[in-house]
């Protein structure tokens, strides 16, 4: 058992985002608001180490947009923190995009218990994340991301492995070079943040760069596949006061349109608002924008081409 930790410690040693950095080793003496100065200075680094790996992660995109155009679905896989904000990530597509809740999901390491307490020894497990994909029916059409700020954890690393041997598509988002876990995958996302203020507190500027990355891979695929017009949620699920409020907003935005003509579109459109504001901007009925719609894959500006020729 020694031997097994001190060969883990070494590991854990090697890692970037484990560093020591001994110019903070009094920082518990320090004011509060010079704490925060410093926690906010090392915040100011991630955009650029996120940068580094733009054209990494537009491939990783591309990719995933290709395969959930052909109907398959986007499949987070972490443990701890990294699990948490795929499974975060993954339940703000539904009212967002309208997307169903199967066609992106979010699997954490020790199933929803871990989202709020600790499940011990899951993150170990590359045979758990097997069991967990198995259980989704994985097909070659779906993407599986593996998300781990070290790279190594061996959840993350198995669900990649697993993935990949069944013919999906696979992503391997890490915070360390060189990293196990984006040599599995077939398109590797390594966004080097450097040691966390607090020695191995990966929540810390590694869950931050997790989180942007996360941003850019759901939103991205769902603008490649016609979610949005412009930079209008025309697909926003109005679900609440608030989202059916935004969703007059942005059919006022896209077509100038009065409030009774707004208010008549969404009545007729059972409250679509892409299908609205195509009724609006074409003078077609409900049911022609849903027909135009559907031959369009969900894309608006194709639909609205296909009324002017």
């Amino acid at each position: 058992m020694t031997s097994t930790y001190g060969e883990l410690r070494a590991q854990l040693a090697s890692l970037t985002t484990e560093a020591f950095r001994p110019e903070l080793a009094d920082i518990d003496r320090l004011p509060t608001l010079e704490i925060a100065r410093l926690m906010n200075g090392e915040d100011e680094t991630v955009p650029a180490a996120v940068a580094a790996q733009l054209p990494a992660i537009a491939a990783a995109v591309d990719g995933t947009a290709e395969r959930m155009a052909r109907g398959g679905r986007l499949i987070y896989a972490g443990a701890g923190t990294a699990g948490r904000l795929g499974v975060l990530d993954a339940s703000e597509c539904p009212p967002t995009f309208n997307t169903e809740p199967s066609e992106v999901l979010g699997l954490i390491a020790g199933g929803p218990t871990a989202m709020v307490e600790a499940v011990e020894g899951a993150e170990d497990s590359k045979e758990l994340a097997a069991v967990d994909l198995d259980g989704l029916e994985l097909t070659a059409d779906d993407t599986v991301v593996g998300i781990s700020a070290s790279g190594r954890t061996p959840y993350a690393v198995g669900a990649v492995e697993h993935a990949r041997g069944l013919g999906a598509l696979t992503i391997g988002l890490s915070c360390n070079a060189d990293s196990a876990l984006a040599a599995a995958a077939d398109h590797g996302i390594e966004v080097v943040t450097g040691p966390e203020l607090l020695t191995g507190s990966t929540r810390l500027k590694a869950g931050t760069a997790q989180k942007l990355v996360l941003n850019m891979i759901s939103t991205i695929t769902m603008i490649r596949l016609g979610k949005t017009y412009g930079n209008l949620m025309v697909d926003v699920r109005a679900s609440n006061d608030k989202l059916r409020a935004r969703s007059r907003r942005i059919v006022a935005l896209a077509t100038g349109a009065s409030d009774e003509e707004i208010e008549s579109a969404l009545e007729a459109t059972d409250g679509e608002v892409k299908n609205a504001i195509l009724v609006i901007l074409s003078g077609v009925d409900a049911s022609t924008a849903s027909t135009l719609l559907a031959r369009a894959s969900g894309h608006l500006r194709a639909a609205l081409s296909a009324t002017q020729e």
